[in-house]
C-alpha cells in the first residue's frame, strides 16, 4: 500500500480481519497422538478419569487435614470469645498476641493448599479479616506492612510519597491510603462501628470486644522471613494490640525452635504460643496410595518402574503429595495419548462397548501385544488361527479378557491387604512395613518366589495364638465387603477358621507326647569307625527318630496358613502376567522421569555443545561434533574453556575468541586486522563469560587475578 500527500504524516492501515485460530486442550491432545482415528474418544475418557481422581483426591486431602483445620479454627475462636475468662487470662497477658505454630513439615509446595484452605474457613466462620504473606514479596518492614493492610483492607497502601504520585499519575482507582497501623485502627474502627447496634453506646476499642471479629495474619513460610522484619513487625504490632484484636499464624517447615532461632526473647515473649502439628507427609502419601493407587474403582494403573520413579522423586526431592498427584496425572495423560489402545481403559460396561467398535489397526495393534501372543502360544491351533485372521472372533475373545482383567483388579488389592496386614508387624518387616513396599513387590516378579516370603510365612508361625487370632480378624474385615465371588469364598472359610480357634480350649494342653526308650546307634559304634560308617549311622538315626505330635492349635495354624498361602499364589500374580495388560498399564518410567526429574546442567551442556539441534540453522552443522565459528558467542566461548586447564587466563581465552569471530566474518586470516581485539568483540566476549558464570561453569578465583577457575570436568 503506498500514499501520496503534500505533508508528511503517519497513515495507519488496520489489517484484514482474520480471527487467530486458538487450539483447545483437545487440539493439543491430538497434535502427534498415535491412532487418530479415536483420539477424541481417549481425550474424553482421559479428561474424565483425572476429573474423577482431582475430585477424590481434593476430598482425602480436606479430610486428613480437617483435624488440624479443625484446631487452628477452634484457636482462633477460643481468642477471639474467651478473651475475658480467667482461664484465659492465667495464660495470657494482655500485651500478648495470640500465636498459632502450625508445623506443616518440609513438604513446602502442599502448604499452600493447607493455607488456602485455612484463609477460607477462617473467612467462612471466624473472621472476614484475614491477610496471608510470603517472604518473597516482604524484604522490607515497609513492604510487609503494605501487603498486610492491603489484604486486611481490600485497598491501595503508599508508603511514602513517591508512590502517591505515582498511583495518581496512573490514574489509579482506589484511593490509596497511608501505610501504617493507625490507618489500620481507623478502618478497623469503622467497620465494627458500622456492626453494632443503633443506640448503644459503644464502648472503647478493647480486643476484650467479643463482638470484634480479629485480625489473622498468616505468614506461610516463616523460615524464610528477614528475622529484623519480623521482629520490628512484631514490636510494631504489640504497641497496637489494645486497640486491635491481632492473631498470627506462623507456618513452620522444620522445627518450632525455629521461633526461638528468630525471635530473641524480648519479642518472643510478646507472642502467646500454641503449637500444632499436622499429619506427616509419608502417612498422606500412604493415604493417598491406598485410596488413589491401591484401588479397582480406577482403571488406569501404574506398573512398577513408574511407581518406584514417582515414590523416588517424593523421597528423595521434595516429599510433595501434590507433586505425586501431578505425577500420576502425567503419566495418565501420556498413556491415553500414547497407546491407542486406552480407548479400553475405562469402566468395565464401556469398554466392553469399545471393544466392538475397535477398527481393523487397533485389532491388530492388539495381536502385536507382548501379553497377547503368549495368549495365542497357548492356545490350540484352530484357536491361534481363528484369532490371528478373524476379526469378530477376536472382539469377543478381548471382551472375555477384559472381564479377566478386572476380576483380576477385583482380588488382587483385598489380598495384598491381607498380606500386608499378617507381615507388616513382623520382626524387621521382611515384606516391608509400608504397603506400598509390598505393592512393588508384587508388581515385580511372584512375591511366593522371594526369599522375604518365606521368611514371613516361617516368622508367622511362630506368632501365639492370641496374635495370629486377632491377624485373622483384620483380615476378615477386609474381605468382607468386597463384592467377589472368590473373595466371598475366602471370607466364609477364613470364617470359619476363627471359628475353630475361638471354639478351642484356651486352657486345655495336648497330651504328652510318650516316646518309646531308643537305643542310640552312637552307643554302637566301634571305636574305630571310617567316614562312610559314620554318614550310614546318622542317617539311621535321623529316621529313627519319631516326629513329634503336633497339636491341635499347631494344625489349625499350618492350615490357616496354608489357605493363605494359596490366597497369595492365586491373586497376587504380576500384571504383566495378565493378557490385555497394556491397555490399564503405564509402563514408560523414562518419560516420567523425563519430564519430573529433569536434570538441567545436562541439557545446558548439551544446547551449548550442540546448538544446531535448539536453533535449527543449517549454518551450525558440523559433522565431527565440534562448534561452528559461527555459533552464539556463549557457545564459541564454551567450546574453548574446555580446551583450558584449570585456572583459565583471561587474554588468552578472549585472543582464541577474537580469532574464531574473525573467521566467522570471513576476514582475510593473512591481514594485519585478523583476530584482532576489537570493542565490540571484547564487549561480546565480556558477555559470554558473565553469562557461563551465571550458569555456574567458571567462577573468579584469587589464586590468579587475571584467570578464571574452570568447574567442569572432561571434554563436551
Amino acid at each position: 500500500m503506498s500514499t501520496s500527500s503534500v505533508s508528511k504524516g503517519c497513515f495507519v492501515f488496520k489489517p484484514s480481519a482474520k480471527k487467530k485460530k486458538t487450539l483447545s486442550l483437545e487440539d493439543h491432545f491430538s497434535h502427534g497422538c498415535e491412532g487418530a482415528e479415536n483420539s477424541e474418544k481417549r481425550f474424553k475418557l482421559c479428561q474424565d478419569l483425572w476429573d474423577k481422581i482431582k475430585s477424590d483426591t481434593e476430598v482425602l486431602q480436606d479430610d486428613l487435614n480437617r483435624k488440624i483445620l479443625d484446631s487452628l479454627l477452634d484457636f482462633t475462636r477460643k481468642c477471639s470469645s474467651t478473651r475475658q475468662d480467667s482461664d484465659w487470662a492465667s495464660q495470657m497477658r494482655a500485651s500478648e498476641i495470640p500465636t498459632a505454630a502450625l508445623v506443616l513439615g518440609v513438604n513446602v509446595p502442599d502448604h499452600d493448599m493447607t493455607f488456602q484452605s485455612l484463609s477460607e474457613l477462617l473467612q467462612q466462620s471466624v473472621t472476614p479479616h484475614v491477610a496471608s504473606v510470603q517472604a518473597k514479596e516482604c524484604g522490607a518492614l515497609k513492604h510487609l506492612m503494605k501487603r498486610v493492610l492491603e489484604r486486611l483492607m481490600g485497598t491501595v497502601v503508599t508508603v511514602d510519597d513517591e508512590e502517591e504520585e505515582e498511583a495518581e499519575q496512573t490514574g489509579t482507582l482506589h484511593k490509596s491510603v497511608h501505610c501504617s497501623l493507625s490507618t489500620l485502627c481507623n478502618w478497623y474502627n469503622t467497620k465494627t462501628k458500622k456492626s453494632n447496634t443503633p443506640g448503644k453506646k459503644r464502648s472503647s476499642p478493647s480486643r476484650d470486644d467479643p463482638q470484634q471479629p480479629p485480625l489473622v495474619i498468616i505468614f506461610k513460610d516463616l523460615e524464610a522471613f528477614n528475622p529484623k522484619v519480623l521482629q520490628d513487625f512484631i514490636l510494631i504490632c504489640s504497641r497496637y494490640i489494645e486497640r486491635l484484636p491481632l492473631m498470627f499464624i506462623f507456618g513452620i517447615a522444620t522445627s518450632p525452635s525455629t521461633i526461638q532461632h528468630m525471635l530473641p526473647h524480648s519479642v518472643s515473649s510478646l507472642l502467646c504460643i500454641e503449637l500444632f502439628q499436622s499429619l506427616s507427609c509419608t502417612q498422606h502419601l500412604a493415604t493417598v496410595i491406598d485410596k488413589l493407587i491401591l484401588t479397582p474403582h480406577f482403571p488406569f494403573k501404574l506398573n512398577g518402574k513408574v511407581m518406584q520413579v514417582l515414590i523416588s522423586i517424593f523421597l528423595y526431592h521434595d516429599f510433595s503429595v501434590r507433586n505425586f498427584i501431578k505425577g500420576v496425572q502425567l503419566a495418565l495423560l501420556e498413556h491415553f495419548h500414547s497407546q491407542p489402545l486406552s480407548v479400553l481403559c475405562c469402566k468395565k460396561k464401556d469398554a466392553l462397548i469399545n471393544v466392538m467398535q475397535l477398527s481393523h489397526s487397533n485389532l491388530e495393534r492388539i495381536r502385536h501385544l507382548q501379553s497377547f501372543k503368549r495368549y495365542v502360544e497357548k492356545q490350540e491351533p484352530q484357536e491361534q488361527v481363528n484369532l490371528s485372521t478373524d476379526d469378530d472372533h477376536l472382539k469377543e475373545v478381548c471382551q472375555k479378557l477384559i472381564k479377566d482383567l478386572r476380576k483380576y483388579h477385583k482380588n488382587y488389592y483385598p489380598v495384598l491387604r491381607c498380606l500386608h496386614t499378617l507381615t507388616s508387624s513382623l520382626p524387621r518387616y521382611p515384606l516391608g512395613k509400608q504397603i506400598r513396599e509390598l505393592h512393588l513387590i508384587c508388581l515385580e516378579k511372584n512375591v511366593w518366589e522371594n526369599e522375604d516370603y518365606q521368611t514371613a510365612l516361617k516368622l508367622l508361625k511362630m506368632l501365639a495364638k492370641d496374635e495370629l487370632v486377632a491377624l485373622l480378624q483384620r483380615c476378615v474385615e477386609i474381605l468382607q465387603p468386597v463384592k467377589s465371588k472368590r473373595m466371598k469364598n475366602a471370607f466364609l472359610q477364613l470364617t470359619d477358621l476363627l471359628t475353630k480357634f475361638k471354639q478351642m480350649d484356651i486352657a486345655a494342653e495336648p497330651p504328652p507326647c510318650v516316646e518309646e526308650p531308643i537305643t542310640s546307634p552312637v552307643r554302637n559304634l566301634q571305636k574305630k569307625t571310617d567316614l562312610f560308617q559314620l554318614q550310614k549311622t546318622l542317617l539311621e538315626m535321623n529316621e529313627s527318630r519319631r516326629a513329634k505330635k503336633l497339636s491341635p492349635f499347631e494344625v489349625l495354624r499350618n492350615e490357616a496358613l496354608e489357605f493363605l498361602d494359596s490366597l497369595v499364589k492365586s491373586h497376587l500374580s504380576p500384571p504383566e502376567s495378565h493378557t490385555l495388560n497394556e491397555v490399564c498399564y503405564y509402563s514408560s518410567s523414562a518419560t516420567v522421569r523425563r519430564h519430573l526429574n529433569a536434570t538441567p546442567r545436562t541439557s545446558i551442556q548439551a544446547a551449548l555443545s550442540s546448538p544446531y539441534y535448539y536453533l535449527q540453522n543449517d549454518s551450525l552443522k558440523t559433522v565431527d561434533g565440534s562448534v561452528s565459528n559461527s555459533a552464539p558467542d556463549i557457545c564459541i566461548a564454551y567450546k574453548l574453556h574446555l580446551e583450558c586447564g584449570r585456572l583459565i587466563n583471561l587474554y588468552d581465552w578472549l585472543e582464541a575468541y577474537a580469532t574464531v569471530v574473525s573467521a566467522a566474518e570471513g576476514n582475510n586470516p593473512d591481514s594485519d586486522n585478523f583476530g584482532k581485539v576489537e570493542e565490540v568483540k571484547h564487549a561480546r566476549f565480556i558477555r559470554a563469560v558473565s553469562e557461563l558464570e551465571f550458569l555456574g561453569f567458571i567462577k573468579s578465583t584469587k589464586q590468579k587475578t587475571d584467570h578464571v577457575a574452570r568447574l567442569t570436568w572432561g571434554g563436551c
